[in-house]
């Protein structure tokens, strides 16, 4: 009795476990709506491709406008990639740094809105197909002016450095995280090893 009772008395006066704290990541309102612009410019991008391909279908099938479709097929391309960089994928920011830089992004963007934009076949090609060229372009050449606009008052640069603050933040959280599973795990062990020691005693 007695011993349980000093075991008792040990396990109350122990430090308690307690559960890992959950640092919540503060979002961050600027990133949120770079985000959202990185996503309206990318189904503008996709929006573009769709446009280009049925062009391009329309060339080749009617086969009086060959080098017509080989554009749209370059359009195609360089449209899709504007949708990949807008996802801010690693490997292709590696080997396109300037796509890094608004400017940079801009442009290309840019480009591509003028390509879908280019030689519309208004007496052979469908209304509504003009329309949709029309439409995708003009939309994503304003998201090209907007980044080119943006990159040139540096928030294209306010934007790295916030996101690198918020990296630095959350592995600084993974470790406080992992500093206090390993006290956790310590406390654990040294309680076990003092109720062996009061019951040996």
């Amino acid at each position: 009795m007695a011993k349980d009772m000093e075991s008792g008395e040990a396990s109350r006066h122990s430090p308690p476990i307690l559960p890992p704290s959950r640092n919540r990541r503060s979002t961050d309102p600027f990133l949120v709506i770079c985000r959202c612009f990185s996503v309206i410019t990318a189904l503008t991008a996709l929006l573009c491709v769709c446009a280009n391909v049925l062009s391009a279908i329309r060339s080749f099938r009617n086969g009086s406008d060959i080098f017509g479709g080989i554009f749209r097929c370059y359009a195609i391309a360089l449209a899709i990639f504007v949708a990949l960089v807008e996802t801010e994928w690693d490997f292709i920011l590696k080997f396109w740094r300037v796509l890094e830089y608004w400017v940079g992004r801009g442009m290309l963007q840019i480009f591509v809105a003028v390509m879908t934009r280019a030689f519309p076949d208004v007496i052979w090609a469908r209304r509504d197909l003009v329309l949709l060229q029309e439409i995708s372009s003009y939309l994503l050449l304003a998201c090209g002016v907007t980044y080119v606009v943006a990159g040139l008052l540096c928030i294209g640069f306010f934007k790295r450095s916030r996101i690198q603050k918020e990296t630095s933040r959350e592995h600084a959280a993974k470790d406080l995280e992992e500093l206090e599973r390993r006290k956790r795990e310590l406390e654990a062990l040294l309680m076990e090893e003092r109720d062996s020691r009061y019951e040996i005693s």
